[in-house]
């Protein structure tokens, strides 16, 4: 017997007799694949192909699977193929690896478009729904906990308050100040260039007064803290989560609403009326020194004109929506953050989607507001 494996191919006729001798065993893995790949040729040209294995001391898994694999090549293209010879220690091993992918897979069938869009909408019907009940489930968590706050001041954590406070209010205020004064500054912009042509220039600083104030003020300040203060909530307790640390509390004896969220929350409703003030502030600013230097209109005549376009009830609209907001971007951002699981992907997923949702609510939530003082006349 030989030591190496060998694989001799004698032509017979239109047909091709293989011969494989010695061990075909995993041992010999390269030779035995160079050997299967150097007949390949000869066996795609024979109309018949038989391989008698009466030559080979040792067969494995693999040696088995190569030669298989020699003869499913010659079947496939329609030619006939067998083996010979095989011993009898061999038999069983070759009928397994006949059975080996037999199986052709059946052709994955289209969905019914139809039904795949009824489907796309019933699923995210059902993600809706998962959505408004744990946003209710928090708010009432929260209700109780102000409640017990209520009945025990002394249970509120006031260092955590003011920590947070300073965290998305003090620190804030630059980058709020820089983008109001710069959103002020491109509506008085557009507005001293669009009016110019109607001779109506004038009335730019009545469009900067009402929409900063009323609108735009607090909802650019709203986005800019969901996109802040809310994603470092989410990520915050979504790590908290991953650590177990949430859990921890709990053994404790310590409620994680307590502890954790209503400082947050609290503190998010707070600040976001603050900053929205000097948000507006600075955007009407911005828009003076675009009167100034872009419209030709100097300072004591933008703020008489400011005077007479706007009015209190109009800074009451834009203040007022702020505690919601924020309350809605506390509750999304911390619920959110609560739904971490154990991977940093579903912490980047969640704080992803925090944003996401802050943003979309803060902006429904304007417009139900603007539907709902339009309609009591404010």
């Amino acid at each position: 017997m030989n030591s190496e494996p060998l694989l001799l191919a004698t032509p017979s006729g239109e047909g091709l007799e293989l011969r494989p001798e010695g061990p075909w065993i995993s041992a010999n893995v390269s030779k035995l694949e160079a050997l299967s790949q150097s007949v390949g040729k000869d066996v795609a040209r024979s109309k018949a192909v038989t391989l008698d294995m009466a030559g080979v001391s040792e067969l494995d898994t693999l040696g088995a699977w190569l030669l298989e694999k020699l003869l499913r090549g010659a079947t496939s293209s329609g030619r006939s193929a067998e083996f010979v010879g095989v011993a009898d220690n061999f038999g069983g091993l070759m009928d397994e690896v006949r059975q080996v992918n037999r199986n052709v897979p059946a052709p994955a069938s289209l969905p019914n478009p139809v039904l795949l869009r009824l489907s796309d909408l019933g699923k995210a019907t059902i993600g809706a729904r998962e959505d408004i009940t744990i946003f209710l489930q928090m708010l009432g968590a929260l209700f109780m906990a102000v409640v017990g706050v209520l009945r025990k001041p002394r249970s509120l954590r006031l260092t955590s308050l003011v920590y947070q406070l300073y965290r998305i209010g003090w620190q804030a205020i630059p980058i709020v100040v820089l983008i109001t004064f710069l959103i002020g500054a491109i509506i008085a912009q557009q507005g001293f260039f669009h009016f110019r042509r109607f001779g109506a220039e004038s009335y730019t600083v009545d469009m900067v007064g009402i929409l900063v104030l009323r609108e735009l003020g607090v909802l650019i300040v709203a986005i800019m803290v969901a996109g802040r203060s809310g994603s470092a909530y989410t990520a915050e307790l979504g790590s908290m989560k991953m650590r177990e640390e949430i859990d921890a509390l709990s053994t404790m004896g310590l409620d994680p609403i307590n502890v954790l969220i209503l400082p947050r929350v609290a503190a998010l409703v707070i600040a976001l009326p603050i900053l929205a003030f000097i948000g507006s502030i600075a955007a009407l600013y911005g828009g003076g020194l675009v009167a100034q230097f872009y419209g030709d209109m100097g300072p004591a005549i933008y703020i008489a004109r400011l005077r007479e376009a706007i009015s209190v009830t109009h800074f009451e609209v834009g203040i007022l929506k702020a505690p919601f907001m924020a309350l809605v971007i506390g509750i999304v951002a911390c619920s959110e953050g609560l739904r971490v699981k154990g991977s940093a992907e579903s912490l980047g997923r969640q704080t992803t989607t925090s944003v996401v949702k802050s943003i979309f609510l803060v902006i429904v939530l304007d417009g139900l507001f603007a539907i709902f003082f339009a309609s009591i006349g404010m």
